[in-house]
């Protein structure tokens, strides 16, 4: 082999290695609901697409429990039965045979009638009970880490007792110690963020830049997730101390309808019932009060956004899996392409 040949290859294989380190370090990260079911929808090619499985969601009963015997106190599937530990060992099973690293998500944006009050059970006497759980929790299933998704009233009012930092630090110390992770989802208005004290404990946070109006929320007219909604939560975010390695960008698959249209509807839902045509847009309808109009992110919007996660941050985060379109309309598969052509050299 010549020299010039050998330099070329040696220039070749190093720009490969700095891709491929580039790939390690992008996140995809999907939240599955156990309410949706979760090895119904635990498919191995969609899990194939992710680095990051956060199941949803975790919440103990009211003594702190998380599960007993052989299920979980307060976590429910989609037929309203309590989730076994088989389903879970199963569903984890399959995820981690792809490479995926599965978390537990705490909390919701609703928590069911049978959890306990994370207010009082993150109080200082409670707080080494409820870190004592998670963990054991972590290590009786081989979870990878725990996610906390705690919102609204809920974080604002842990956060004003002054637990919220410290049961952070102490979940953070006990996971550390085992090699796992912790991450965390966040609004990104006032009473919804976690505070700026914590970040340096998550391995990464997802800013869930979306629901800037709702069924029953928002001023009429406007969209649910533009990108300049992305923008600005981007730039609030790194400008309050979250490391670029740190910051993933969360994208909705599913949108809101208003006026004559039903409130609700996943991606797939709008491709069935709009037809392939809708894909691409982000509106069914003229975005203004009092109008009829269903709002969303289509294809050309998430390949935006995936572009401004890449150049800002470290990935993509979904809410959530089971939403997601089937066949070339999978939000899931354009992601990824467009992860793969922009770092493509």
């Amino acid at each position: 082999m010549n020299i010039t040949i050998s330099i070329r290859l040696y220039f070749l294989l190093l720009c490969f290695s700095f891709h491929s380190a580039a790939l390690a370090n992008i996140k995809v990260v999907g939240y599955l609901p156990a309410y949706n079911g979760l090895l119904e929808n635990a498919e191995s090619q969609q899990l194939k697409q992710l680095t990051h499985l956060n199941i949803a969601f975790l919440n103990p009963d009211k003594s702190g429990q998380f599960f007993n015997k052989n299920q979980f106190t307060c976590t429910y599937t989609k037929f309203q039965q309590l989730l076994s530990k088989k389903e879970l060992i199963e569903t984890i099973n399959i995820a981690q045979k792809e490479g995926v690293l599965v978390s537990f998500s705490i909390g919701g944006a609703i928590i069911p009638k049978c959890g306990g009050n994370w207010q009082s059970l993150l109080l200082a006497e409670n707080r080494k009970l409820m870190v004592g759980n998670l963990l054991q929790l972590v290590d009786t299933f081989n979870l990878d880490g725990i996610d906390i998704d705690l919102e609204s009233q809920l974080l604002t009012s842990i956060k004003n007792d002054g637990n919220f930092v410290p049961f952070i630090q102490a979940l953070s110390k006990g996971l550390k110690a085992r090699n796992k992770i912790l991450s965390a989802a966040t609004g990104s208005y006032v009473g919804g963020m976690i505070p700026i004290e914590s970040l340096p404990y998550f391995d990464y946070v997802s800013l869930m830049s979306y629901d800037a109006i709702g069924p029953t929320w928002g001023n009429a007219g406007v969209e649910h997730a533009t990108i300049e909604q992305s923008n600005r939560d981007i730039k609030l975010w790194l400008e309050r101390g979250l490391k670029q390695h740190q910051l993933v960008l969360g994208v909705p698959f599913y949108g809101y309808g208003f006026g004559k249209f039903k409130a609700n509807y996943t991606f797939a839902q709008i491709i069935k019932e709009f037809g392939k045509a809708s894909a691409e847009g982000d509106l069914i309808g003229e975005a203004c009060s009092k109008c009829d109009y269903v709002t969303y992110n289509g294809t050309s919007t998430l390949i935006k956004k995936t572009n401004l996660a890449m150049k800002h941050g470290s990935g993509v985060m979904i809410w959530e899996l089971t939403h997601d379109n089937s066949d070339e309309l999978s939000l899931l598969n354009i992601i990824n392409k467009q992860i793969l052509k922009s770092s493509a050299f």
